[in-house]
Parts: structure tokens; C-alpha cells; sequence
């Protein structure tokens, strides 16, 4: 080896005995075919499943990297699902299309206006008494902290004595500050209002023009099956998003009137913010009564001095909420969507990392509506089939 080195050849050159052999498992094994293992690799089938991963790969990036773009018009979309039967309500009476959308647009900003304004008072006062009211909750948490700070400073006194002992010199430690939770959740004030009025204009372009979309895509599909297909699957989406949303709109309402009507009896302040953030927050499954839990909780701690109080604010939520939950939604909705929760955490996970936020409100009707295109495609239907709820013959079996 050392000769070889000597000789000029690179240190990072292994040492290769070409005389060596191969000594196969057992005497009976088969010898390998290469010429077979490359058909394989080279098969059509083992092209596809590579092109398949890569443009999964390329299609969530792009979803990730393109989401300034692509929420404002997943969020207009769905809308349009939601309001897409007022506007044929008012064509009945001979409205024409982009009048009564225009209609229906001035009363969705008239209502979200007169709602904002109702709230900005209370909300205002709320965020004016944030530092005193964390400082408040520091104060009456300062038992429960103390053993972990006690901790905490004896692990101190012994990495700084260790230090000491070493004799390693100090070294200038930097810290990078965060953005806010505000900014990281909702962005900045210009791009938030950018984007509703992107939203609100693309919204009314999409209601004013009707079925025209679904319309030009039947007239350039070749075959009378697609167009077919096409439009069943447009009609079935739209039916089941505007169904849905309208539903849980008006649970979520009601639910934020017995909210805000418990919450008053409790004696809480600024019974209508928490019904409110009850509305907006319902329509994240799982994670949006858990803050809603946790929000309430933490108010809790402020205003009240009794524990029995403090406790009592998020169980008396949390039963509503398991009313709501567990006998009421699925009284209303039923199998509206048929998603399995597996399914649906996963979904609603899914689109939380792709989009933050904005993405846990429309992960519902976006994996609804991806269910719905999966039924309709053959070479999808086994996804669509994932996605959905136990049927009654899977039930029977589980109960066998």
C-alpha cells in the first residue's frame, strides 16, 4: 500500500485485489441475471412509480413555496361554494347573475364589518390589558413555578462551577430574535389585506360568472363520458362544500350563543369575544377547541381568584363542546362528508404545515373535495375508499 502511494496514486483511492472471487450463499444457488434485474429496473412500471414520487414531491413543494399565491384562491373557491346558491336564488327572480352577486358581496362585508366593529371594542380592551394580565397570571403561577425554577438554578450553579474548573473563557453568546406569534400567524397587516382583497375580488368574479368554467371545460373534453364525469363531479362539490359549510356555520353559531350565554352566568368579561373565537375557531377540527380550551383557561386565571372558578370556565366549554361534538354535528351533518377521523387529522396536519393557519380552516372541505374527485376516477377510487368512514359490512365485522 505504501508503494502504491509512493507511486503516485491518491490516498483516497481504495485498495482493490482484482484477483479476488466471489464465493456464492450455496452451491445451489441460481446465478443472478443482470440482463433481467435491468429489464426490470428499466420497465415501464418502475419509470411510473419514479415519475410518480417525483411529481408528488414537485406538486407539495410547489403547494408550500406558491401558498401567497394559492390560499387566497383556495379560500375564494370554496367560498364561491358557499354563496354560489344565493346567487341562483336571486336569478330566480330575475337578477341577473352579476348584480346578485354584487348583492350578496355587499351583505357578506356588510355582516363581517358590523361584526368587526362590534368586536374591535372588546378586543382592543383585551389587548390593552394583555401585560397585566400575564403578569396577573405570572404572579398566581409563581407556586407551581417554583420547584422548576429551584431546579433550573441548581443545574446553573453547577454548569457555571464546572466552568470555573476548566478554565474555558466566556464566550459571547448571541440571540436571534423571533418574529411575533401575531405576524407568524396571520403575516403582516399589508399582506393580510392584500390578500382578503384579493380574496374578495376573485370571489365576486367567480360568482358573477356562474358556471362558466365548468361550462368552457365540458365544451373542450373530447368524450361524452368526461364531460359527464366533469360534471357530476362539479355539482357533487359543490352540493357537499356549500352543504357543509353552511351547517357548520350555523352550529358553530349556535354554539357560540350558549358559549357566550355560560360564560355571561360565570361571570367572565367580554362574554361576546369568546363567542366569537367559538365560531372562528370551530371550524378547525380537534386543534380549534383545544385553543379555544386553553384560551379560556388562561382568561380564567385573571379574572378569578377562587380555583373552583378558574376550573370551571373551560370544563363548562369543553361539555358544550362534547354536546356539540358527539350529538348535534353528527345529528345535522351526518355522513355529509363520510371522512374517517385518521383521515381527517391527517389532512388537517397535512395542510397546517403546508399553509399554517389559514390551511387548518379549509383542510375539511379541501380533503372533502379531494375525496369527492377520487370517487369519481377509477385509478384513484382506492385513495377515495382510504378516505372514507367504516361502512355497515365493516361494522358487522368489527362486531363479529
Amino acid at each position: 500500500m505504501e508503494e502504491r502511494r509512493s507511486q503516485g496514486d491518491s490516498v483516497l483511492e481504495p485498495d482493490v485485489d482484482p484477483t479476488a472471487q466471489a464465493t456464492p450463499v450455496s452451491a445451489d444457488a441460481a446465478t443472478p441475471d443482470l440482463t433481467k434485474t435491468a429489464a426490470a429496473i428499466e420497465s415501464p412500471k418502475s419509470r411510473s412509480v419514479g415519475v410518480t414520487v417525483l411529481a408528488v414531491l414537485a406538486l407539495l413543494y410547489t403547494f408550500y413555496f406558491a401558498r401567497a399565491f394559492l390560499l387566497p384562491i383556495s379560500f375564494a373557491l370554496l367560498l364561491s361554494f358557499l354563496l354560489s346558491p344565493l346567487v341562483r336564488i336571486l336569478a330566480r327572480f330575475r337578477i341577473p347573475p352579476p348584480i346578485g352577486s354584487a348583492v350578496v358581496m355587499l351583505a357578506l362585508l356588510g355582516i363581517l364589518g358590523l361584526g368587526t366593529y362590534e368586536l374591535a371594542r372588546p378586543v382592543q380592551s383585551w389587548v390593552a390589558k394583555a401585560p397585566a394580565t400575564f403578569a396577573a397570571m405570572q404572579e398566581k403561577l409563581t407556586k407551581l413555578r417554583r420547584p422548576i425554577e429551584r431546579v433550573t438554578k441548581t443545574a446553573e450553579q453547577v454548569q457555571s462551577a464546572a466552568t470555573d474548573v476548566s478554565g474555558a473563557a466566556k464566550t459571547t453568546e448571541v440571540v436571534v430574535k423571533s418574529p411575533s406569534l401575531t405576524s407568524r400567524v396571520f403575516g403582516t397587516t399589508q399582506r393580510l389585506l392584500a390578500a382578503a382583497l384579493e380574496v374578495a375580488i376573485l370571489l365576486y368574479f367567480l360568482l358573477a360568472a356562474g358556471d362558466l368554467f365548468l361550462q368552457k371545460l365540458i365544451k373542450v373534453l373530447p368524450h361524452v363520458k368526461d364531460k359527464r364525469k366533469a360534471v357530476e363531479i362539479a355539482r357533487e362539490t359543490e352540493s357537499s362544500i356549500s352543504t357543509y359549510l353552511l351547517t357548520a356555520l350555523f352550529v358553530n353559531i349556535m354554539e357560540g350563543v350558549v358559549v357566550a350565554f355560560a360564560m355571561y352566568l360565570l361571570g367572565m368579561p367580554n362574554p361576546a369575544l369568546w363567542g366569537a373565537l367559538v365560531v372562528l375557531l370551530h371550524f378547525i377540527p380537534y386543534l380549534g377547541p383545544a385553543v379555544m380550551a386553553l384560551i379560556l383557561g388562561i382568561a380564567a386565571i385573571t379574572t378569578f381568584d377562587s380555583t373552583s372558578q378558574v376550573i370551571l370556565v373551560p370544563v363548562t366549554f369543553l361539555i358544550i363542546n362534547l354536546f356539540q361534538a358527539n350529538i348535534v354535528s353528527p345529528m345535522l351533518l351526518g355522513h355529509r362528508l363520510a371522512l374517517n377521523p385518521v383521515a381527517l387529522f391527517v389532512g388537517l396536519t397535512f395542510w397546517f404545515w403546508i399553509w399554517g393557519v389559514p390551511g387548518a380552516f379549509i383542510a375539511v372541505p379541501l380533503l372533502a373535495t379531494f375525496k369527492i374527485f377520487c370517487d369519481h376516477i377509477e385509478s384513484l377510487a382506492s385513495v377515495g375508499e382510504f378516505l372514507g368512514t367504516r361502512d355497515e359490512s365493516e361494522r358487522r365485522a368489527i362486531v363479529r
